[in-house]
């Protein structure tokens, strides 16, 4: 540990020496004394048209730009209508600050004969504000998403969520061409970063290009444009890493991309063993979903997996966790075959085989029952995916367009369990399939020039048909029977057929008026065939765990919304109505119910002034069952689960209030944004439990009245006096329900949990950089007991340019936890690269070494209603990696 610590001092002296500046202050008036605003201030080497700082006169005719650099500097400060002003700069290590007070000349200019040229960092057109790449790159980025951490106002979570505010992004384009939809981590985990040129943030973003400036949305996407350099030609990259002095680690991948005006290109791959997810969550390639989307009928409608063997994942960075063995290749293109129909298609192929390592203590304390089960796991997951989609999209004329889209996808799962569970040996399999068909078209007339007609249809078929089986028979007390083994077959199908007619009409008032109709039809079929076996003679195949249900909900709906607008005032009103027709067949019984719900919604947005947004909404919003509510026998769920439906048809209620509040802008340097839930069920599926040591039995019950409140704030503050970005965070949630155990009475479960926390980012232009950062996390359960924990999360990570070649990040974190021994509470991580460009823009050699500390084992400390869990999770090992990097 004092190795460590000694560590952590070095770190933080290198980063007090990098961070020494100078400051150059001033003051630009004219002749007559009078104050210059929004005059240029710009720093160059001298001879050089480098720019290494800048910046622009404020409403007093002042400036500050600070700088990290020593030598001979040329500072030029211009206006328009007067002559520039260059002024000899000389920086050494012992400036502090610099005075340079400067009087312009007027100068008229005759506009015909001058061709005036601007860039900046940071420019507004509209909804769209761009962020020009080179100003934000410090030069040490490989991917995309290195690239995007480096702009204000996003935030890009461990797993390559992108969000502005709360609110997650749509999609990534390049120059204007969506690819990925919803899946956009695909591109922003292996594109390489040197063909940027711009980030453009698409606000009010409509995803059909016919509703844009008349929909009311608050959808933000993003759009890369690229260098000319790389338009119009293949280029891409190829790199290859091999483990030194580690054992078998290696990572190779590739990029081939071609962007012109009538056809793009794009061929990625990627496989590795040390731990890197290149594709992001998959489920949003193949499944993306958008609430309440024009045109979107059916992208709420999947067919679950019934079983999965537990492999629950620390709050760790996944690489440190992910022990892996993937491969990866994507094949994408879009195609303009003509003036007005352009073709996209997607293919996805994905191998990954995944192990996970884990020792637990569970203790219980249910009712008056009290017991400890111990598990060592080694889960072995192996899942094979193929996909494809292909978009078609016909533009009729300029305002009549149809869109088709077919999709297609298999996974298959083969998953093992090799489990030690109170001294038992049982080992789990399961051979999974996820089969999925999914059409779509999408028919769009901009009839007037406000008003838009939409019709979409969907037709989707999606089956989960799973085998399961344990070796052991743990179930002696539950079944009173002698056996050796079990084995279970299950499937959900699903078959979904959607049509539905939108009308969006934007008033000459500005006020909107949406009228929304449709029937959603869907057919849902749940096996599950549970069998004891002695060897491999079957013994029995108990009643109530046997499943064979249909359930069929068929949904004729109606809404109507309409906004209106008092000046800074918009206040919305929306009612929808839906009509069900409901079957549902278990084993020779057939049940109907034809329940009609009313869903009113009532909400206001008040734009105080520019600054200052006030959004608030209330909803009353009744709900239909799904099959996985209904079934009314048990289903092996996990090789000591057992849980069931209700065996009925629910109807549940809940009402919700919101209150979100932006202070300015996220792109300004100073931006804050509070988000509030109040949201109360009035009906909602709780369990009553039977918990064993060797087995729980769960089934649904209904119960009334639960409260769930949620809020997040986030303050995002830019210095420029320090080139930082500090960020202040803080959210919590606080909730309540009843169930039953063990038979107890009807008992109340509160739950609470906090987290606050700070970052601080660099954007210094020069050789050093850091990024800093800290969170806690406070939970607390309470039904006759209380427990509760908080857990700390930090990090530093830093930067060294030595040279426009070499550069060293390294990034160190620290995890703290509060419930356990002091001797295994805290836990320290260290990874460091270091990359020398041998040729510019050609190879580039990178050692990577990651875990440098050796920290073999993490424990985290959970806990519920019912248990207290202690669990030791194996670890990705030290190892060190070279690679080699080939752009061309």
């Amino acid at each position: 540990m004092k190795l460590t610590t000694l560590f952590y001092i070095l770190l933080l002296l290198l980063a007090a020496r990098g961070a020494s500046q100078t400051t150059i202050r001033g003051k630009v008036t004219d002749v007559n004394n009078g104050i210059l605003q929004n005059a240029s201030i710009i720093l160059s080497p001298e001879g050089s048209a480098v720019i290494t700082a800048y910046g622009y006169t404020d409403d007093n005719g002042k400036f500050s730009i600070v700088v990290d650099k020593t030598g001979n500097f040329n500072l030029v400060i211009s206006a328009l209508s007067f002559k520039p002003v260059t002024i000899a700069v000389k920086i050494s290590t012992e400036a502090v600050e610099i005075n340079k007070d400067v009087v312009l000349q007027y100068e008229p200019l005759e506009l015909n004969e001058v061709i005036i040229n601007t860039t900046s960092p940071i420019s507004v057109k509209q909804d769209t504000i761009v962020f020009d790449a080179k100003y934000f790159s410090q030069g040490n980025e490989q991917v995309v998403e290195d690239l995007l951490k480096k702009i204000p106002g996003l935030s890009i979570s461990d797993d390559g969520t992108i969000k502005v505010g709360n609110q997650e992004i749509e999609n990534i384009m390049i120059d204007g061409d969506d690819m990925f939809d919803k899946g956009y981590k695909l591109l922003t985990k292996n594109m390489p970063v040197n063909p940027i040129d711009k980030i453009e943030v698409l606000q009010h973003y409509s995803n059909n290009k016919h509703l844009k400036g008349i929909e009311k949305s608050e959808r933000v996407a993003l759009n890369l444009t690229l260098k000319d350099d790389f338009k119009r030609q293949w280029f891409g990259n190829t790199s290859l890493g091999y483990g030194v002095a580690s054992d078998n680690r290696y990572e190779a991948k590739g990029n081939l991309m071609n962007f012109g005006k009538k056809d793009k290109y794009y061929f990625l791959t990627n496989l590795n063993n040390i731990g890197i997810d290149a594709t992001g969550d998959i489920d949003h390639l193949i499944r993306p979903y958008r609430g309440n989307e024009p045109g979107g009928v059916g992208d709420d409608q999947n067919a679950q997996s019934i079983l999965s063997i537990n492999a629950y994942q620390p709050q760790l960075k996944q690489k440190r966790v992910n022990l892996n063995n993937a491969e990866m290749v994507s094949l994408n293109a879009i195609h303009a075959l003509s003036s007005k129909i352009k073709l996209k298609t997607l293919g996805f192929f994905n191998s990954d085989g995944i192990n996970f390592y884990k020792n637990s203590i569970d203790s219980y304390f249910v009712e008056g029952t009290n017991f400890t089960n111990t598990q060592n796991q080694n889960v072995r997951k192996n899942a094979l995916t193929g996909f494809g989609k292909a978009d078609l999209i016909y533009d009729i004329n300029a305002n009549v367009t149809i869109e088709y889209t077919a999709k297609f996808n298999s996974t298959k799962g083969k998953n093992t369990s090799a489990l030690l569970f109170n001294e038992n040996y049982l080992e789990e399999h399961l051979n999974a399939l996820n089969q999925l068909i999914d059409h779509k078209i999408i028919f769009t007339n901009k009839f007037k020039k406000n008003s838009v007609l939409l019709i979409s249809g969907r037709y989707i078929n999606e089956k989960t048909p799973q085998n399961y089986g344990v070796n052991q028979f743990i179930y002696q007390d539950l079944f009173n029977t002698e056996a050796s083994n079990v084995k279970q077959y299950s499937q959900n199908k699903m078959q979904f057929a959607g049509l539905e007619g939108h009308l969006i009409d934007r008033k000459s008032s500005g006020d909107l008026l949406e009228l929304q109709f449709g029937n959603k039809y869907r057919n849902d079929k749940l096996d599950s065939d549970f069998v004891i076996f002695n060897e491999n003679v079957e013994v029995s195949r108990p009643t109530d765990f046997q499943n064979n249900v249909g359930y069929i909900v068929n949904d004729t709906y109606a809404k109507v919304k309409y906004l209106t607008k008092f000046k800074r005032l918009s206040i919305f009103g929306q009612l929808e109505l839906h009509q069900f027709f409901n079957e549902l067949k278990q084993e020779a019984s057939l049940e109907k119910q034809s329940p009609f719900l009313i869903s009113p919604k009532i909400g206001a947005d008040w734009e105080i002034n520019k600054t200052n947004i006030i959004q608030t909404s209330y909803s009353y919003t009744p709900s239909n069952a799904t099959i996985l509510d209904v079934y009314s026998n048990y289903i092996h769920t996990g090789f000591r689960d057992f849980s069931k439906g209700t065996g009925n048809f629910n109807i549940l209620e809940a009402s919700s209030f919101l209150l979100n509040y932006n202070y300015g802008s996220w792109g300004d340097k100073f931006f804050a944004n509070t988000f509030f839930l109040y949201t109360k069920n009035h009906d909602f599926f709780s369990t009553n439990t039977l918990i064993a040591q060797n087995y729980s039995l769960s089934k649904k019950i209904i119960i009334k009245d639960r409260e769930f409140i949620t809020f997040s704030s986030n303050v995002n503050r830019y210095f420029k006096f320090i080139y930082s970005n500090l960020k202040l965070l803080a959210g919590g949630s606080k909730y309540n329900f009843k169930n039953i155990v063990n038979d107890s009475d009807l008992r109340e479960v509160r739950s609470l949990s906090v987290n606050y926390g700070f970052e601080l980012r660099s954007g210094f232009r020069g050789f050093f950089n850091y990024h800093i950062g800290s969170k806690w996390d406070h939970s607390e359960v309470s039904t006759t007991i209380t427990n509760s924990y908080t857990n700390n999360t930090s990090f530093l990570d830093l930067s060294f340019m030595f040279s426009p070649k070499f550069n060293i990040q390294l990034q160190s974190e620290r995890y703290y936890f509060g419930n356990i021994d002091s001797n295994s509470n805290k836990y320290y991580f260290l990874d460091v690269e270091a990359r020398y460009t041998v040729k510019d823009n050609k190879l580039t050699f990178t050692l990577s070494g990651q875990n440098l500390f050796n920290t073999k084992t993490f424990t985290e400390y959970l806990i519920n209603d019912v248990n207290i869990s202690v669990t030791e999770y194996r670890l990705m090992p030290r190892y060190l990696l070279l690679k080699a990097e080939y752009r061309f």
